[in-house]
């Protein structure tokens, strides 16, 4: 059984922390309806979508994966990098003490969740402007009875490191190389981004298919040229929030 925890568009999202993009005006109820059909794709794709409780005064607070890192054995509640954010982890960890034993990353660490990226037994961690090397530090020290390897990535030019790069399949990741550079996936099989969507690498699988923007076409050939199934979603409103397919969803397995 997998269950993808989601969140619901804050009225409040043209506020939203910004760090790489310039501010837009941002249709919020069109974003709503970006969201809706994303927890519909994820149902179809045989998720069980479950809404953490609402957060209208937060404006990010519908991006719940920065809230937190799921794992088999245990979940670590983040602190994430902006402090606007921070007040997000209590209701996911409520949420997540029904699933799992929780760890929780203290200051000075900051991390979010778009920063980590699991790959089997290795969890790539970006070093960003929200996840600093205490956090990766600590969240080292908290997976190593489980058996992880943890590693810090350098990255540029955008905001988390999922944002360049995501695992779309066994052994094959999906990137950026201008942004992150392909030898820290050594081992891995690299599908590059069209160089004309450079934010084209942020992408969830899920179901058997990859979850991808659909104004993405170009990078969404290449993954098709992979033998991927992709399921393209509207995403353009809640791009202009530095939001991708990953972050609108925290994934809990259960046996």
């Amino acid at each position: 059984m997998l269950i993808a925890y989601t969140r619901e568009v804050s009225p409040t999202l043209a506020d939203c922390e910004l760090t790489y993009l310039d501010r837009e005006p941002l249709d919020v109820g069109r974003a709503a309806q970006e969201h809706a059909a994303y927890e519909a794709l994820l149902s179809r794709l045989g998720a069980i979508v479950r809404r953490l409780p609402s957060e209208p005064t937060l404006p990010d607070a519908v991006f719940v994966e920065d809230t937190a890192v799921v794992l088999d054995e245990i979940a670590v509640i983040t602190r994430p990098g902006a402090a606007s954010r921070r007040t997000e982890t209590a209701s996911t960890a409520v949420a997540l003490a029904a699933h799992r034993t929780l760890a929780h990353i203290q200051h000075p660490g900051t991390l979010d969740g778009g920063d980590v990226l699991v790959a089997g037994r290795r969890v790539f961690v970006g070093l960003s402007s929200r996840t600093n090397p205490d956090a990766i530090d600590q969240l080292a020290k908290v997976l190593r009875p489980f058996d992880y390897e943890v590693i810090a990535v350098g990255f540029g030019g955008c905001l988390h490191l999922k944002s360049c790069a995501t695992q779309v399949a066994e052994r094959l990741v999906l990137l950026n190389p201008a942004r992150v550079d392909p030898k820290v996936f050594a081992g891995y099989r690299v599908v590059a981004v069209d160089p004309a969507e450079p934010h084209a690498a942020n992408a969830l699988a899920l179901g058997g298919s990859v979850i991808h923007p659909q104004h993405f076409a170009r990078t969404r050939s290449r993954l098709e040229t992979e033998g991927l199934h992709v399921a393209p979603v509207a995403m353009t409103e809640l791009a202009k929030a530095e939001a991708g397919v990953t972050c609108c969803s925290l994934l809990v397995r259960q046996a």
